[in-house]
């Protein structure tokens, strides 16, 4: 009887440790394919974000007479409808065509522009993040308008790019970290200052266009951000049409691996396209998005927009892939009557009464940009 026992204690204690084993090494399978599932979970890792520009805030002096007020002066009306969408992006950039270096110094207009700090107050209420300061009229009224809108810009804490204060902050890439974990750096080169020289010892004062420190500074951006977008000032007043050397520096620019270029001074729109880079690299660029606000009175000067894409980041088998895609744009409208009630709004809620024949033009515009790229999103108010 006892013997009975003792083998039965024995079956089943080996019986116990045979399941004990095999659960063990079913936990061992289990654990190796959740590792297995959160490597290729990790591998397949996808970052999104969306980035928005606009063209250039040329203030004449209609613009910033129109927005006196008894205590300074505010253009934030002028942007309030169009302020949704420049907020709705991840980071938003525009193109500051006119030195705010503040009433102390005196405003003026054409040809030689200043203008009121509140231009700034406005964009920054909008939601524009980051402002190139690089085109013809940087060095309008000198350096001390510079740095004191320098001082401006740093007060209301916007980032900007292409006019600096110092060699050394020249020399610091500008780049913008999301909370997406994307990085991307701003760079931006204007073609020339309308004959001003720069002042000697202090080219920190604008980027001029030049191909080797573009591809230095692009080469210096890539390492410290993800993505890189280059904003030119470049290109042939009031054409519809971007020219040879805008062609040539937007090659150059896909050549160096930057992932969007944004282009600004003819004033008008002019087509959106995709560069092909000498290392098979696909490159975004709207070429001119024309003017934004501005004083200017002629129809297609008065035409602009905001050009939204995404930059994705993925990881795959260790390597890490940057695109730029989904381009969109909302075509708008400076709406003003008699020099007066500027507003910035987008085409399609403007009416007949505010521009006649506005269906027609509005269609031209969507017509014309995307010409080169038909998978354009035309975005609707």
């Amino acid at each position: 009887m006892v013997k009975r026992i003792v083998k039965a204690i024995i079956v089943i204690s080996c019986f116990l440790i045979i399941i004990g084993c095999s659960n063990d090494r079913q936990l061992e399978v289990n654990n190796h394919q959740e590792k297995k599932l959160m490597i290729e979970k990790k591998d397949q890792l996808k970052q999104q974000i969306s980035i928005a520009a606009v063209g250039d805030m040329l203030i004449h002096s209609e613009v910033y007479e129109d927005a006196k007020t008894k205590n300074g002066y505010d253009f934030t009306p002028m942007l309030k409808d169009v302020k949704p969408f420049l907020k709705d992006a991840t980071i938003t950039t525009a193109n500051q065509k006119t030195v705010i270096g503040g009433q102390a110094l005196g405003l003026s207009s054409y040809p030689s522009f200043n203008s009121p700090f509140e231009v700034g107050d406005a964009l920054k209420d909008a939601g524009v993040d980051i402002v190139t300061l690089a085109n013809n009229h940087t060095l309008d009224r000198g350096e001390k308008a510079i740095q004191q809108a320098i001082k401006h810009w740093e007060k209301i804490d916007m980032m900007y790019t292409g006019a600096y204060k110092s060699k050394k902050d020249q020399q610091r890439i500008r780049v913008y970290k999301t909370e997406a974990g994307i990085d991307v750096a701003f760079l931006a080169y204007t073609y020339g200052t309308n004959g001003i020289p720069v002042p000697k010892g202090k080219d920190y004062l604008v980027n001029l266009i030049d191909k080797e420190k573009i591809a230095k500074d692009v080469a210096q951006a890539k390492k410290q951000a993800d993505a890189v977008i280059l904003q030119l000032h470049v290109g042939t007043e009031y054409k519809m049409l971007p020219n040879q050397e805008q062609k040539d520096l937007v090659q150059f620019a896909a050549d160096q691996g930057v992932h969007a270029v944004i282009g600004h001074h003819p004033h008008v729109l002019q087509p959106f396209n995709w560069v092909k880079g000498k290392n098979g690299n696909k490159m975004f660029v709207a070429y001119s998005l024309g003017n934004f606000l501005s004083g200017q009175d002629e129809i297609y000067r008065r035409f602009g927009g905001i050009v939204k894409f995404q930059i994705t980041k993925s990881e795959k088998d260790g390597k890490t892939t940057i695109e730029v895609n989904h381009p969109a744009f909302l075509p708008t409208f400076v709406k003003f009557k008699q020099e007066a009630d500027f507003q910035v709004l987008p085409l399609a809620k403007v009416t007949n009464e505010d521009l006649k024949g506005t269906k027609e033009y509005y269609y031209e515009i969507k017509e014309h940009v995307s010409q080169w790229m038909p998978e354009l999103k035309i975005m609707e108010p």
